[in-house]
């Protein structure tokens, strides 16, 4: 484990509207405002075609290869993510959403594209003096946490 202590920042309250792509609109929201780390939780419905990743095809497999899956339908959703730069500074979204319909969820990480239905309500919590940032992991090609 590895871990850095952080302060909170201000927190602000963000509405995503009809067919706004969430990671896109996030992404933009937090150069803007100089968020360079977040925490944020979300609500709303998800589009029908959004795409999620949901794990790889194949679990322990020298390469990685994500699976994806669209969404038929529009989905309710809740999910969490984590704000963080690469190594250039820029602000990286990580986030999983929960995408329920009748008697079935999907879950998996919103990075292809999840377009909003209608509305979604998020709330962004801002880290500061975190000094973590995202760093590519050669062995997987992730950018991972680097606290």
């Amino acid at each position: 484990m590895r871990f850095k202590e952080a302060e909170q920042g201000r927190v602000f309250i963000i509405r995503l509207e009809d067919g706004d792509v969430v990671h896109e609109c996030i992404e933009a929201f937090a150069k803007e405002q100089n968020i360079t780390a977040a925490a944020l939780v979300c609500l709303g419905g998800a589009d029908t075609g959004s795409r999620l990743i949901t794990g790889p095809v194949n679990g322990r497999s020298e390469t990685i290869r994500p699976h994806e899956i669209i969404l038929n339908g529009v989905h309710e959703v809740s999910g969490t993510g984590t704000i963080f730069p690469d190594t250039e500074g820029v602000p990286v979204l990580h986030m999983h959403l929960s995408c329920g319909r009748e008697q079935a969820t999907r879950t998996g990480c919103i990075r292809r594209g999840v377009r909003v239905w209608h509305v979604m309500e998020i709330i962004l919590f801002e880290m500061i003096n975190s000094g973590s940032c995202r760093i590519k992991d050669p062995a997987t090609g992730f950018e991972l946490l680097s606290p």
